[in-house]
This record gives structure tokens, C-alpha cells and sequence, in this order.
């Protein structure tokens, strides 16, 4: 157990990792059944249990290797209400299923603090709905109620903060910052957005991120994007360089692959993009946005694609 309390990276300069695409990664490279992309359903098992934790070592070895920090983000993606009822989950096994993949992070940290400076255990969190489409839309105390079963859930472990991955419309984050304010738990937002920079809901990337500052009862410690190529939305944190938003977003989790949400939801096999290209990119951000210190992948990136990026954000 680390005996100082960490920092997160909106308190430090220090440059963090986190994993890739966990989903992209058991599905299409270890040839594992996901229904859903429920990686969390696959720690009910030992087997499934020590893949996942397999899965993560990779990834810390690599902050090891080049001394960053770490954060370890919980296979929960799909771990909320409405997705796991549908894999035969009860409240009582929704609860035991996100204790159990926090406490694989505790071991993942406690077996790692040697080699890595500072690890951070968040709670994943994942949209209601389909990530890649703002459906169904709930209003921001839809959200609240709705996520805060998940919320309260990590709140009783030993999460340093949660992180809502995937949000594609204003109102859900706004629900989840609520949710997280009340269980007093330090949350993070990461926004997806399409090829032209802005929210499957159609708002504009600044516009979202303002909303929720100025309507959330406590705001997000930082911001991130996820799950879309730096191609789709380097030309919108240009237009927002200097400003007030744009220095909110933290963090960069992208996908290796160029094409849309839509051209990857219909996609049987894996996009694996150019890793050194997508190292180059991230690299790119960085040097043109200095406050940018969380870097990972997402959907088709696997450690191949971290190493690379850390190697560019280390030179």
C-alpha cells in the first residue's frame, strides 16, 4: 500500500500511462468471447482473472521501463446497471464484480510500487448506453441517479478517482460529476467525438466541456478524449489553444485507428492503425500542448502502441 498520498495529474507535471484498448485486446488478439465488451464478467472466473492481470503487468513494466507514473483504470467500462443485467447480474453480483476489479488493482499496485513512481487506482466508468452514439439521452439527474450505483460502489474501495470513459453527450457527464460530488470521490470526464472533433450528440467539444463546468455541482478535476484518432479533433484544441477549456483536457486516449465510429462498428476484424504514427501524433500533442500529461490508447491500441508513445513522450 502506498504509505503518501499520490498525486493525481491535474496536482503535477509528471507524465502518466495508462493501458490500451482493454476490449479491442482480449477480443480480437487473444480471441476471447466479449459479449457486450464486458470485460469485467471475465474476473468471475480464476482464468479470466489472471488473463486481466496478465493483461495490466504489460503496461506497467513500460512505466517502470521509463519511470512515469501509472494509472491503472478498472475493467468496469460495462460494469453499470442496464449492461451487466444483461449478462444475468443482480445488484448484489453488480457490487461483489466492481469490488473484485478494484481489489485486482490494489494487487497490481502493491506488487508494482517499486518499480513505478506513482500508480493510481480509478474506477471506470462507462456510458448508460452505446458509447459511440448519444441514444436514449438521459437529463443530468437521470445520470446521477443512475451512475451514482456504481459511484457508491468504488467509493467504499480504494479508489483514488473515477473516470467516465466514453461520454458522449453533456447531460450524462454532468449526472456522473454529480454522482462522484456526492460520494465525494475526485472524477474525471473523457469525451469521444466524431472525425470532425465534436460529440456524437453533435455539441461542440469547448461547448461540452464548458456546460459541465458551469452546470456540475463540483467541477471534474481534468478532462480527456477517448476512442477517436488525434486526426479528429487536433484541428479543434488548435482552434481552443490559450483558452480557459482547453486547458481543462489532461489527458489523451487514442484509437490507432482513423475511421469512424461508425466504419469501427461494423469492423470483424482489428485496426491496428500505424503505431508510429499514432506515437508521432500523441507526440505532436504534447509539444503543442505542454499541459497534456495522461497518455494511453484505446480501441486496437495494445502495448505495442503505449511503448512507442512513451519512448516519443521520453525523448
Amino acid at each position: 500500500m502506498q504509505t503518501t498520498k499520490p498525486k493525481l495529474p491535474h496536482q503535477s507535471a509528471d507524465l502518466f500511462l495508462t493501458d490500451g484498448g482493454l476490449e479491442t485486446t482480449l477480443l480480437f488478439i487473444d480471441g476471447i468471447e466479449l459479449p457486450y465488451f464486458a470485460a469485467f464478467d471475465l474476473l468471475k472466473e480464476d482464468a479470466g482473472y489472471q488473463r486481466i492481470k496478465k493483461y495490466y503487468q504489460h503496461y506497467l513494466d513500460i512505466a517502470g521501463k521509463f519511470k512515469t507514473g501509472f494509472i491503472l483504470e478498472s475493467p468496469t467500462w460495462r460494469a453499470n446497471p442496464d449492461w451487466a443485467k444483461k449478462l444475468n447480474y443482480d445488484q448484489s453480483k453488480l457490487a461483489a464484480i466492481n469490488k473484485k476489479a478494484i481489489q485486482l488493482m490494489v494487487e497490481l499496485r502493491a506488487a508494482y510500487q517499486q518499480q513505478v513512481p506513482n500508480i493510481l487506482i480509478s474506477g471506470c466508468i462507462g456510458p448508460r448506453g452505446d458509447g459511440y452514439k448519444a441514444e436514449n439521452k438521459m437529463t443530468a439527474e437521470e445520470a446521477k441517479n443512475y451512475h451514482s450505483t456504481q459511484v457508491e460502489i468504488f467509493a467504499k474501495t480504494e479508489v483514488d478517482m473515477i473516470t467516465a470513459l466514453t461520454i458522449n453527450y453533456a447531460e450524462e457527464a454532468i449526472g456522473i460529476t454529480n454522482a462522484a460530488h456526492k460520494a465525494g470521490l475526485h472524477v474525471v470526464i473523457s469525451f469521444t467525438v466524431e472525425t470532425n472533433g465534436h460529440l456524437p450528440s453533435g455539441m461542440r467539444l469547448k461547448d461540452a466541456i464548458e456546460m459541465v463546468d458551469n452546470t456540475a455541482s463540483n467541477q471534474p478535476v481534468y478532462y480527456m478524449i477517448n476512442c477517436a484518432h488525434p486526426t479528429h479533433f487536433s484541428n479543434e484544441l488548435e482552434k481552443g489553444d490559450g483558452q480557459v477549456w482547453m486547458k481543462r483536457i489532461k489527458g489523451i486516449r487514442a484509437n490507432a485507428s482513423c475511421k469512424s465510429h461508425a466504419e469501427l462498428d461494423e469492423s470483424t476484424e482489428l485496426d491496428r492503425g500505424n503505431p508510429h504514427e499514432l506515437a508521432d501524433a500523441n507526440q505532436k500533442l504534447k509539444q503543442s500542448f505542454q499541459h497534456l500529461n495522461v497518455f494511453g490508447g484505446c480501441c486496437g491500441t495494445d502495448a505495442e502502441h503505449i511503448l512507442l508513445i512513451a519512448q516519443q513522450l521520453s525523448t
